[in-house]
């Protein structure tokens, strides 16, 4: 799919020796930040102009689905006419339920073709709302011989899951993350909190512990990023704060880098996540981490008051606001030191090197 992590991803092969296609499967179009390699793209649409599908799919989406169901092409139908015309070494797949069980049916048939699955934040880890996860994931799993993940606790997840293929190891989703210290900053802003309040974010939680920590610190002040709209209306209810919040909506990943330039700490809280890319960003930013930790996920790099804090529920306010508070306490100089390691081996240049040694070893 044409996200930021993939678009990260893929570019580490740029100017490789590899042949690099994309099937875009989600069928969203020419990407031209993708240029330098082959895109096939434009292979669903069956009937009318993209206009005419938005009206229709708005207004009438019994009518758009009926059409869609029988004049598009089945992705299964587009895959495999790729397959064949371009007999590749491997197909490498980004996220489960989007790219690989989409096109199992036809793996299973090309059984000599080699597969990369890649697993992203909580394509494993997460069950609620999947009614077929015991059924479909291991079917995924069963099939695939090859395996990256964004932490450990999802390979020990697909293990237990029936994977028994080549674990190539544990990589950011979008590769690694680039230095920022040539950035003139200045670290004017006390917080930097994901803003996701959906199925899984929980920032909410954490602007209730914040209210708690401003009655105890003055001078405090907040971003929110990627604001939801449940936080903006808990905004707009909860009025007569004494400390500066500004709000931004979606936003772009280097407005994200900018804003974690100017916060002294990140904040992070959802019930399921793997290693959040974030996360990262925020160490490379020179920002103390305070980041929930489901299913061990962040406990594989953060070391709870060591070079961040480790919030122990999500969906506990007093826990989070006591993480908090042990953040305002400690000593940044130490913390921030600590993370120098974590971003040596996290850095753009060694996990390219990494990715490609792999991608080398796999067409022997």
């Amino acid at each position: 799919m044409n996200s930021i992590h993939f678009r990260r991803w893929s570019d580490q092969l740029r100017d490789s020796d590899h042949e690099v296609y994309w099937f875009d499967i989600l069928d969203q179009g020419y990407a031209p930040s993708m240029s330098w390699m082959t895109q096939i793209t434009g292979w669903k649409k069956g009937f009318l102009i993209k206009r005419g599908r938005t009206t229709i799919k708005k207004y009438f989406p019994k009518i758009y689905n009926y059409l869609s169901d029988k004049l598009d092409t089945k992705v299964e139908t587009a895959f495999a006419k790729a397959l064949q015309d371009i007999k590749p070494d491997v197909v490498h797949s980004f996220a489960l339920y989007t790219s690989c069980l989409p096109i199992l049916h036809i793996m299973n048939k090309e059984v000599n073709i080699k597969w990369i699955y890649s697993s992203w934040g909580s394509d494993l880890f997460y069950k609620e709302n999947k009614p077929n996860y015991h059924k479909e994931v291991p079917a995924v799993l069963a099939r695939v011989d090859y395996l990256f993940t964004d932490c450990l606790r999802d390979y020990h997840i697909a293990k237990n899951g029936g994977f028994s293929g080549r674990f190539l190891g544990v990589v950011p989703g979008g590769g690694g993350f680039e230095s920022h210290i040539d950035k003139y900053y200045v670290k004017n802003s006390s917080f930097i909190v994901k803003g996701y309040e959906d199925a899984l974010g929980r920032c909410i939680n954490v602007l209730k512990a914040l209210d708690v920590i401003a009655r105890k610190h003055t001078g405090i002040s907040i971003i929110i990023f990627g604001a939801s709209k449940k936080v903006t209306e808990y905004l707009n209810r909860n009025t007569g704060r004494d400390y500066e919040v500004k709000v931004f909506g979606k936003v772009s990943n280097s407005e994200v880098i900018d804003l974690m330039l100017q916060s002294k700490f990140y904040i992070g809280n959802s019930i399921s996540d793997g290693l959040p890319n974030t996360l990262l960003e925020s160490i490379f930013c020179d920002c103390i981490p305070i980041q929930s930790n489901p299913g061990g996920a962040t406990e594989e790099i953060i070391k709870d008051t060591i070079n961040g804090f480790i919030i122990s529920n999500p969906e506990d306010v007093n826990a989070i606001a006591n993480s908090i508070e042990m953040a305002l306490l400690s000593n940044p100089s130490s913390i921030l030191t600590e993370n120098k390691e974590i971003k040596k081996a996290y850095e753009r240049n060694e996990i390219q090197a990494k990715v490609l040694a792999i991608y080398n070893s796999l067409a022997v």
